[in-house]
Parts: structure tokens; sequence; C-alpha cells
């Protein structure tokens, strides 16, 4: 009986130690890259040849500096187009590998109202003109596959629209009309001049696929995204910008329905180190999910790594862990592409460490390793707005589930270097913790099959929001395993309690509006309590 328990045992272990191995290879399942970045330390230089060479199932045009590349190095790491020409480029390029980026559609004419930069009128232009050049335009994009037109002629809010009634330059027939006729009148004409712009290329033969920049029905903001609801955002039409809808005010009409796919803007306006700019990826999965919610049309946006000039002159590039999210999350988001542009101006004389060009083509390397998940049909995982996740400042994390397997990207642009979060992710029946360090980016793929979590239901974590408030505190719970009830208490400096309350965590998230009583304003911490753990946020009360 012996040998035969010393058999048993030794498999029992066997068995146990391979268990052990299994659920460490699910948890980090493909997660290593299998090459690891050294960014570059030279100024003014882009070391393509160190990256191995990838392919990426999206539309993805570098419009990027080029520094001397004779070998349309980014077709070789990810990118599908080039429209910034370098060597014996665009003659040696495929057809299939060109896009054009048209400046100059309304400014190239003479001086024109429409193209007068204070007035951008659509009354008194000289057609033939245009039409002139536009035609002789569609001439030399034949041999391209994707045109995005840069137009940006157009007032874009309605007060700046009425403002040209004061204006002599605009006709009198026209300023006679009433506010409301005026505006109709503007938004329709101007309209039309965006749409034969497109019109003229298709009526020369042009067959490539054409967009137009920031001409989307949702337009790049930042500053007022928390300010209406998610559900607002996305079945408001007033929300969407008039370029996109037709004459009754929809999402549609002629120019919209003239382009085969959307260009919105999501430049970065403020760097990391300002007030908002930890909002960054939030803001940039907002133009995506926001547009995607109006429009069936492919969502490419643009991108730039740097710090717009219109908020910081000198136009510094972002941070690197921006850089790397800013590849890899848009596509979590139900992004189709992206546009890499830069100032064509750039570099000139300017001397600067392109590392954060290098995170970006690094983290399109990392997505590559997961390619086959974007290929054929997939689903998205959003398990919240990214304008809901501004509001509460919690880490981002997006899913994408193609038969038995979820890829999983997340990060969280809030954390301190080196901190640990630990962030729930969960699909169905499916769940797991992760960790994340620092502001790094998380992206996994793991086995939807493999189920190892514990069945007794808990608290994973738990935010509030927004972090100054007067009377109303919202909350989110993320709950594991069914329900579990959760003590909140309001704590002051003292350890006093000044409200309390019993609040049900179900698996998932839980969202609920608490009413606060008349308290003295100050720093407070919500404290949320169940039998197996405890959670504190820091809340400050304004009353």
């Amino acid at each position: 009986m012996v040998p035969y328990t010393k058999i048993y045992l030794t498999a029992a272990y066997t068995g146990f130690i391979s268990l052990l191995l299994l659920c460490f290879q699910s948890l980090g399942q493909d997660c290593q890259p299998a090459y690891v970045l050294n960014p570059v330390t030279t100024n003014n230089t882009i070391e393509w040849s160190k990256f191995p060479e990838f392919t990426l199932p999206f539309q993805i045009i570098y419009s990027g500096p080029r520094f001397g590349d004779t070998q349309s190095q980014p077709l070789r790491h990810g990118f599908s187009h080039i429209a910034a020409y370098s060597g014996p480029e665009p003659g040696s390029l495929k057809a299939e590998n060109r896009a054009i980026l048209w400046y100059g559609v309304a400014t190239s004419s003479g001086n024109q109202p429409w193209a007068d930069n204070t007035l951008r009128s659509p009354w008194g232009n000289d057609t033939a003109a245009y039409r002139s050049f536009w035609d002789n335009y569609a001439s030399s994009t034949s041999d391209s596959q994707i045109i995005c037109l840069d137009i940006e002629r157009m007032q874009r809010e309605d007060r700046d629209i009425l403002a040209l009634k004061t204006n002599t330059q605009i006709p009198q027939n026209y300023r006679n009309l009433s506010d409301a006729d005026f505006l109709f009148a503007y938004k329709r004409d101007i309209r039309w001049w965006y749409t034969e712009a497109v019109n003229r290329l298709r009526a020369k033969g042009v067959k490539a696929a054409i967009t137009s920049y920031s001409d989307v029905p949702v337009r790049n903001t930042w500053l007022n995204i928390t300010s209406n609801s998610w559900q607002d955002w996305t079945t408001n039409p007033a929300r969407t910008h008039y370029l996109t809808q037709d004459n009754s005010g929809k999402v549609g009409g002629s120019f919209h329905n003239a382009l085969d796919f959307l260009s919105p803007s999501p430049y970065y306006y403020y760097g990391y180190d300002h007030p908002i700019g930890k909002d960054y990826l939030s803001y940039l999965l907002f133009n995506i999910e926001s547009n995607t919610a109006w429009s069936s049309k492919p969502v490419v946006p643009f991108v730039w790594m740097r710090i717009h000039d219109s908020y910081d002159p000198t136009t510094p590039l972002i941070t690197s862990f921006m850089a790397q999210a800013t590849a890899i999350f848009p596509f979590f988001s139900g992004a189709k592409g992206l546009w890499l542009w830069e100032n064509p101006a750039f570099p000139g004389n300017r001397q600067e460490n392109y590392a954060p060009y290098e995170h970006f083509i690094y983290g399109l390397y990392r997505l590559s390793a997961f390619k086959d998940m974007f290929e054929g049909a997939y689903q998205l995982v959003i398990p919240q707005s990214a304008r809901d996740l501004m509001e509460s400042q919690t880490p981002v994390w997006r899913g994408v589930v193609k038969g038995n397997n979820i890829l999983i990207a997340a990060q969280n642009p809030y954390a301190a270097d080196n901190a640990q979060t630990d962030v729930f992710v969960s699909y169905q029946k499916w769940s797991r913790t992760i960790s994340l360090k620092g502001k790094e980016v998380f992206l996994c793929k793991f086995d939807l099959t493999d189920i190892i979590n514990s069945t007794q239901p808990f608290l994973s974590d738990a935010y509030v929001y927004p972090h100054v408030v007067s009377r109303e505190l919202n909350v989110a719970l993320t709950g594991v395993n069914g329900a579990s009830e959760v003590e909140f208490s309001l704590v002051n400096t003292k350890g006093q309690p000044v409200f309390q309350k019993k609040i049900k965590s179900v698996a998932g998230q839980t969202k609920e509006l608490l009413t606060l009583p008349v308290i003295s304003s100050g720093i407070y911490f919500a404290r949320f309590t169940t039998s197996l753990k405890t959670i504190t946020k820091k809340v400050v009360v304004v009353q």
C-alpha cells in the first residue's frame, strides 16, 4: 500500500502544480511583448529599424516627420498609408498606400468671402473659380486611396454666425433676415460649399475614400464634456454640429452623406501637469465613442503627439505614456484607424527628442501581437462611457471579445508613478482583478472559459465623484459574484461619522446618488465597509 500512496500523492502534487501554473498563465497570458523598447536618445530622430516589422488590420495614416527616411519605414511598422512623403515618394508608393491631406480647399481660389478667415461667408463667392481649382486638383489625386479635405472655413457657433449680420460685407438681403432665418440660410449654404468640394472630386472620377478634417457630428471639446449626460450627448441633436446635419437639424445631410469616413480631431489641449490634463484618455475616447454613437460611418481620428499651440505656444511633445495610450485605446472604443499628424513646418530649427513617437509606434507594435482579435467579427466591451470616466476620474479599461478570448487594455491616467492600482474587469461570467503600475498601459489576452475566481460575493472597488461636492455625492461600486451589503459612512477628519447608509453592491457596477445632510464645509472621507474589506476615498464638501 505504501508505494500506491506515494504514487497518489505525487500525482496529486503534480496535478496541483499544473493547475497552479495554468492559473498563472491565464492571469498573465500573452502579456509580455516579444520586443522591449529602448527609446531614442538622439534629437530629431526616429529609429524605425530597431522595431520588428509588423502590420495591423486598420487604416493608420502617417503624416509625421520623416527625417530623411527613404525606405517608407512607416509601412513596415503598422501604418497602412503615408501622407507626408520622403525620398522617392510618392512615386515609389503603391496607390493603396498613398493618402493625401488636402490643405487650402477653401483658401486657394483668390480673395473670396469664404476664404476670409474672419468672414467665412458662403455668399458672394466666385463659384467658377472654386470649381476650376477643385477640378484641377482632382486630376492629381487619381493614384491615392485616401483623401482628407482640410477646409476649416465655417463659423462654428450660432453666436458667431449671428455676429455676421452686422458686417457690411454680408449682402444686405441676408442681413435683413430674422435671426432664425439667417442661421438657417448660413448653415444650409455653408454646407453646400463643403459638399460641392467633394462633389467636384467625384465628378472628375476620383474613387478614393474621402473624409474631412474635424468635420464630425460631435466636434472636439474638452471643458464641457461632463456638463451633459452621456445619454444627452448621444441622443440630443443639439449636441451635434450643423455641418453634419440635414436642413431639419438631424444628423445626415449632403455633406455628411458625401463622406466615406469621419475624422474627429481630439488633439491634446492641456499638458499632463495641467489640472485637467490628466483627463487626456477619457477625452480622446469620448471623441470616438460619441461620434460612433451618431453615425454608422467608420471613425478615423486625427491624433497629434503634441500639446496644441492654442494653449501652449511652445507646442511640446506629449509624455511617453500618453503616446502609447493614444496608439492602443482608440481601437477599443470603435475607431477603425488613426491619422497621425504633425505640423508640416516641424521640425524646422527645433531640436527635440522624439521618444513619444517611438512609444506611439511601440503601442501599435504591442497591439499587433493581438491583431487577430480585430479581424472578422468581434465585440467591444465598454463598461462605462468615456464621459462618465472623466467625471469619476477612475482608471480606464476596455475589452475586445472574439470567440473564447477577451483582450483587455487598461490604464490609470491619474496614478502616481510606481503606484499600484487594482482594477476589476469582467465580461458576462468571467472576471479578473488586474494590477497596474503607475500609468503603464496594460494589454493582455485572457481565456473566457478559464473561470478560477471564488464564488463568494465581494466588493472589488468603490469610487466617489465629483471630488468636490455640495449636497449630492455619486458613488460607484464594483461587485463580484452577486450581491453584497456595503456600509457607507462619511466621516470627518476626527473620525466621526456624519452620514451613514447601507448600499447593496451587485455583480458589475452599481451607481447610487446620495443626498448629504447639512454639514460643515471641509475634508471628509467616504468609507465603504464589507465583511471582507474597507475602501476609503477623500471628498471635499463645500456647503
